[in-house]
C-alpha cells in the first residue's frame, strides 16, 4: 500500500507539470510489477458504467484517428495518459466534458490524445484497445469507457470480457476490427510515435497546447479542475 500511494502521488505531481526525476519512475515501475495479488474488480461481470454519458458527451463531435474536434480549430490541446492512471481519468471526467462544451463543440479547440503504457501490462492492453478503436474513428469512446470503468493498477482489470462490452457499446465500432488491429502494425506505429513525442514526459497526465499547426508548448497546472485548461486555451485562443 505504501508503495502504491507514492507512486499515485508521484504521478500526480508529474501530470501538473512538477518536477520529478527519473529515479522516482523506476520505483513506479517496480511498485508495479512487485507480484502482488490483487483482487480484481467486478467490471467484468457487471454492465457498463457511462456508456449513456459518454454517447451523450461524444454526440456529433468528429473524430479523426487520435485526435477529437474540427481539424481547422485554431487551437489544438495534447494530452499524454496512461489509462491506468487515476489521474488520467479524474481530468477526463471532470475537465474534459467542459472542455467540449465549451470549445470543442464551437470549433475552437482540438484536442490530441497521446497514449503511453509505463504503469503496467493493463496499460497496453488498454492503449491498444483505444488505438483499434481510433482506426474506426471512436478512440475517444472508449478511451471515456475505460476510465468510467477503470480498476485497480495491475489488477488484471482489462480483461478479454471487458474489451468485448466495450467494444459492444459504443456505436459504429465494430468488435472483430477492433480485435484485428490491436495488434496491427497501424497500431505499433501510433504508440511509436507517441513514445517519440512524450521524450520529456515523466508521468501522466501531461499536456501540451498552441495554435494548431505550430510548436506546442508545455501546459503546467495546479490542479485538474476545467477552468485552468479554459483560461489556457482562451489564452491562446487571444494570443
Amino acid at each position: 500500500m505504501a508503495r502504491s500511494g507514492r507512486r499515485r502521488s508521484a504521478l500526480l505531481a508529474v501530470g501538473l507539470g512538477l518536477a520529478i526525476g527519473a529515479a522516482l519512475i523506476t520505483a513506479s515501475l517496480l511498485s508495479s510489477g512487485s507480484g502482488a495479488t490483487l483482487e480484481q474488480p467486478p467490471v467484468a461481470t457487471q454492465a457498463l458504467s457511462g456508456v449513456a454519458e459518454v454517447s451523450e458527451m461524444l454526440d456529433g463531435v468528429p473524430q479523426d484517428g487520435t485526435a477529437l474536434g474540427s481539424a481547422g480549430a485554431p487551437v489544438t490541446l495534447v494530452e499524454y495518459a496512461d489509462l491506468q492512471c487515476p489521474y488520467c481519468a479524474q481530468w477526463a471526467i471532470g475537465a474534459l466534458p467542459r472542455l467540449i462544451e465549451d470549445f470543442v463543440r464551437a470549433g475552437k479547440l482540438r484536442i490530441e490524445f497521446r497514449g503511453l503504457a509505463f504503469i503496467g501490462p493493463d496499460s497496453e492492453t488498454a492503449l491498444r484497445t483505444v488505438l483499434a478503436a481510433g482506426r474506426q474513428d471512436r478512440l475517444w469512446h472508449a478511451v471515456e469507457l475505460l476510465y468510467a470503468n477503470q480498476g485497480a493498477e495491475n489488477s488484471g482489470w482489462v480483461t478479454d470480457d471487458l474489451i468485448a462490452m466495450l467494444t459492444t457499446s459504443v456505436p459504429g465500432l465494430h468488435s472483430k476490427q477492433v480485435a484485428a488491429d490491436q495488434q496491427s502494425a497501424a497500431v505499433d506505429a501510433e504508440i511509436a510515435k507517441a513514445q517519440a513525442h512524450a521524450a520529456h514526459v515523466r508521468g501522466t497526465p501531461a499536456f501540451e497546447i498552441g495554435h494548431t499547426g505550430n510548436a506546442l508548448r508545455s501546459l503546467e497546472v495546479s490542479s485538474l479542475e476545467p477552468g485552468q485548461f479554459r483560461d489556457a486555451v482562451d489564452a491562446v485562443l487571444a494570443g
